[in-house]
């Protein structure tokens, strides 16, 4: 089965050209698209169906850096143990403890400067991280480049609960 990359025609890379990306997607749509098989058997419906299915996720992955980075660093072997593995560097998991406190603050005041800049930091911690990441895929260093990945997905559910807090002070 080809992989994400295989799909568009595009490198294996997390350098990902995004015009490229949008137009092999629009492409593979419009080749499985419903209409286009409206006089098809059942068969050739459930499988332009498939494809579909499999085009819009492979698309969601490689549009999402994250989720790219994940799906590179398992493509090339590197399974991110994420249930098992939430061994973090003490200065990241420091950080983080930092920024929940400061959120919980935030909270507590209804502090919207604050959670404004809480966001703003974790928004610049997160594009640096990322274009660390990118570097050491791009290198194929797919092993350090899980270790950020997982504290990616940290800084995901931090920035859920930095929505939700948004979400509270506005009702």
């Amino acid at each position: 089965m080809q992989n994400h990359f295989d799909l568009f025609q595009l490198p294996a890379a997390f350098s990902v050209d995004m015009a490229a990306l949008d137009a092999a997607y629009r492409d593979v749509q419009g080749q499985v698209h419903p209409d286009r098989f409206v006089g098809a058997t059942d068969a050739e419906k459930r499988v332009a169906m498939q494809w579909a299915t499999r085009a819009n996720e492979a698309y969601q992955t490689l549009k999402n850096p994250q989720k790219r980075a994940q799906y590179l660093c398992e493509l090339n072997g590197v399974d991110l143990a994420t249930e098992s593995n939430t061994a973090m560097p003490m200065e990241f998991l420091m950080q983080q403890m930092e920024w929940r406190e400061a959120l919980g603050e935030a909270r507590s005041g209804a502090d919207l400067p604050a959670l404004e800049a809480l966001s703003a930091e974790v928004k610049a911690d997160r594009k640096t991280r990322t274009a660390s990441i990118g570097k050491q895929l791009d290198a194929g260093d797919f092993e350090h480049a899980a270790q950020g990945v997982r504290a990616l997905m940290f800084l995901d559910k931090f920035d859920e609960e930095l929505r939700h807090a948004f979400d509270a002070l506005d009702h």
